[in-house]
């Protein structure tokens, strides 16, 4: 049996960017990355605040220090 955890949190972020004419990952500085303990390339979960959507791509690491979240 393969049980699928979620074991970090980055809660309330708020997406800076958007490329439009790409998808398939989620950029967040590598700052945030450590401090939430996600890895590069590690699947993560995206909730849409607004509407309650949800789907699930994986991280990349982005520009330390830049704050930015792009998606």
């Amino acid at each position: 049996m393969f049980r699928q955890m979620l074991r970090a949190k980055i809660h309330r972020a708020t997406v800076t960017d958007a490329c439009l004419d790409y998808e398939g990952s989620l950029t967040v500085d590598e700052n945030l990355l450590e401090a939430a303990g996600i890895l590069p390339y590690e699947a993560v979960v995206i909730s849409n605040l607004n509407n309650g959507e949800r789907f699930t791509t994986y991280a990349m690491a982005g520009k330390r220090g830049s704050g930015e979240i792009v998606l």
